[in-house]
Parts: C-alpha cells; sequence; structure tokens
C-alpha cells in the first residue's frame, strides 16, 4: 500500500500546558533555527511526491518565527503535493495575520486550533497561554482571509468544570458554526503537573460516571447542531471529517518527521529519539533520527486495524479487513465479537462492525479484548 500521509512534530511552546505529556519544550533558549534544518534533512530522505495529506503538529507550530514557518513551508512546497488535506495546529494567541498569510500562501486548508475551552478560568487552571478574546480574534482572522475550514478543538472533565461551561461551549459552537468539532475527555496523564496535584491531593476531576455523562450529553447536543459523531472524540458534516486522523483509525501506514515522532511505512513502526538536541545531533550525524523500529506480526496488525478501526463510528470494514490480511474478521475474533455483541456494546450493519452507543463509554475495555 502506498504511504501518502505524513505527519511533521514540532515541539517547541511558548507555555507548558498543565496536562500535557505531548513531547514537547519551552522555545526560550532552544535552538529553534537548528531544528528546523534538521527537520528539512530529514524531510529530504524522503523522495519528491504527492500526498494525500500532511498534518503539522505539536508542541504548538505555530510558536515558530515567521521567517523559521516559511523555511519550513518553502521545504515542503518544493518536495510534496498536497491533494486533500494540508493541517496545522495553531493556538489562538499565537495565529497572527502574517502568520496566517504565509500558511494559507502555502497551500494549507485547514486549521486545528487549541481553544480548549472558552472559560478564562479554567484556561488559567489548563496553564494555557490564550484568553477568551484571542479565540474569537483568531477565528475572525481565519474568516477573513478565506481559511474557513478550522477545527475547534475543546476539551471536557476538567478540574472546576461545571455543565454550564459546557452549554457555554455548545452556544458559541452554535455561533461560530466551525467545520469540526473535536471535543476529548482529559486524561491525566504521569509526569504532568495535574497528574503531581491529584497525587497531592490538592485537584481532583469527575468519577467515570459523571464524565460519562457529560460525554452522552455533548454527543446529542453536537448531533442537534450538525455534527453528527464519527469517531469516539470527533464531529463534523461528512465532507469535513479528518482526512489525516482517519490515516490513523484505518490503521494505514504514513510517514512521521520531527523529534519524538514515529511513522508506519512497510508494516514496521518507527519511532524517532525524543529530546531535542539528541535528533538534531542524529540527523546532522545519520540523516536519520530513529531510535527504534518495530516490525508488526500479522496478529499485532489486526490487533491495531480493531482498536483503531473501532474509534470510528462506522467501523471496522469486514471486507477490507479479509482483503488486507487474508482472514475473515469472523475467523480471527468471532467469539470476541460475539461476547460483545451480547453485552450490547458492539454491532454489525452494512458490512462494518462497530461500537453501539453504549459501547463508546466503555471503548477502552471493549479494546483489550481484541489484544492477545
Amino acid at each position: 500500500m502506498m504511504v501518502d500521509s505524513m505527519y511533521i512534530h514540532i515541539p517547541f511552546c511558548n507555555r507548558i500546558c498543565t496536562y500535557c505529556d505531548f513531547n514537547k519544550v519551552l522555545i526560550d533558549n532552544q535552538p529553534v533555527d537548528a531544528y528546523v534544518d534538521a527537520l528539512i534533512k530529514e524531510m529530504r530522505q524522503i523522495e519528491p511526491m504527492t500526498l494525500r495529506t500532511i498534518f503539522v503538529g505539536g508542541g504548538t507550530p505555530t510558536a515558530l518565527s515567521e521567517a523559521q514557518l516559511e523555511k519550513l513551508l518553502l521545504e515542503i512546497d518544493s518536495r510534496f503535493t498536497v491533494t486533500e488535506e494540508f493541517s496545522f495546529e495553531a493556538n489562538p494567541d499565537e495565529l497572527t495575520m502574517a502568520k496566517l498569510d504565509l500558511l494559507h500562501n502555502h497551500g494549507v486548508n485547514r486549521i486545528s486550533l487549541g481553544v480548549q475551552t472558552f472559560n478564562d478560568e479554567l484556561l488559567k487552571v489548563l496553564g494555557r497561554s490564550h484568553g477568551y478574546d484571542d479565540i474569537f480574534r483568531a477565528i475572525s482572522h481565519l474568516e477573513e482571509i478565506g481559511l474557513t475550514n478550522y477545527s475547534i478543538d475543546l476539551m471536557y472533565n476538567l478540574p472546576g468544570e461545571t455543565m454550564d461551561d459546557i452549554k457555554d461551549s455548545l452556544k458559541y459552537i452554535s455561533e461560530l458554526k466551525p467545520k469540526h468539532i473535536s471535543w476529548y475527555s482529559l486524561i491525566i496523564e504521569p509526569h504532568t503537573v495535574f497528574y503531581n496535584r491529584i497525587q497531592k491531593g490538592q485537584m481532583k476531576v469527575d468519577d467515570d460516571e459523571a464524565e460519562g455523562e457529560k460525554y452522552m450529553y455533548i454527543m446529542g447536543e453536537l448531533a442537534k447542531l450538525g455534527y453528527p459523531q464519527y469517531e469516539i472524540s470527533n464531529f463534523s458534516e461528512k465532507e469535513y471529517e479528518s482526512a489525516h486522523n482517519k490515516t490513523y483509525w484505518k490503521n494505514d501506514e504514513y510517514f512521521g518527521l520531527g523529534a519524538g515522532s514515529h511513522g508506519y511505512v512497510g508494516g514496521k513502526r518507527y519511532y524517532n529519539t525524543k529530546p531535542v538536541n539528541h535528533y538534531i545531533r542524529a540527523i546532522e550525524e545519520n540523516g536519520s533520527a530513529v531510535k527504534e523500529t518495530v516490525e508488526l506480526t500479522l496478529n499485532e496488525q489486526m490487533e491495531e486495524e480493531m482498536f483503531l478501526g473501532l474509534r470510528m463510528n462506522r467501523g471496522v470494514d469486514m471486507r477490507r479487513f479479509e482483503e488486507k490480511y487474508g482472514r475473515s474478521l469472523d475467523s480471527v475474533y468471532g467469539d470476541v465479537i460475539d461476547d460483545e455483541k451480547g453485552k450490547g456494546n458492539l454491532m454489525e450493519k452494512d458490512g462494518f462492525i462497530s461500537l453501539t452507543k453504549a459501547g463508546r463509554l466503555v471503548g477502552n475495555s471493549v479494546f483489550i479484548g481484541f489484544l492477545n
């Protein structure tokens, strides 16, 4: 299968959020120019080609200066033709008109805007660098230049959050009418500020039952607003579903570039070294920063097909599964599927196996059933 998607990682942030465990560093005193040069050198290991999607994420890609952004975008322009979706993650306070013009002029056609919440006090708790007003200014800039395909990325189950906060977010969504919504539950990850606060009893979040109630409410209200759910945490009209993220959920292959990024090519998953200076040195000395490569067995590929594909509302395509792996879905996982159907967590419809609405509340426990 031809690889036609690429992820590019920018690990720099102007502020470190209290909940984040992604590979990131404060941008102050970092070798950002050397990092961009190394990223370009890594990019040049891939032959010029046509790609269906590119996603530039982080960290915060918009933490780069205009000159650094332009250098990166010029290189992407010179090597790759993007036919479908070219996405950039952005923080509202960093999305200046000058940076937006750069992105737009170099073919970026989708922005993933890290809003998280519309509540200023909760934004401070999260350690975000932007405020309420920045959100609307950024969206105004996007609409002014005609880059109207943007996602509002939100979180729920935040410390101190109320249902009124969720209702406020829904009100703003109904007014702004973005093309896409990502709305993730806060996950407390080890080695984050939030994790340490919870361990010390300084902070708490809702229990599973309250979290589930919020999730069901969000699903229902977004559907009423014209945003059907297509993945566990993602909502949009069909023509605005994230083409790049569906690459992951359909278990298709992709290139991964940058510090701490990972890719999936030729049935092998590879992982780049994480520390920025180690990444730069590895690229300068070897032209590659790959720290580990894992060749997946057939069983591992099929397992991934299931727990990734079941994230999507349409689920796993039974015919596609058999074409990819030479075995019917029923012959491999028939017992697990029947068991979860009996519990009301899975259903079969039009040649797809998918989570039921109730199953989405316990998705992780369903996925475990497909792992040996």
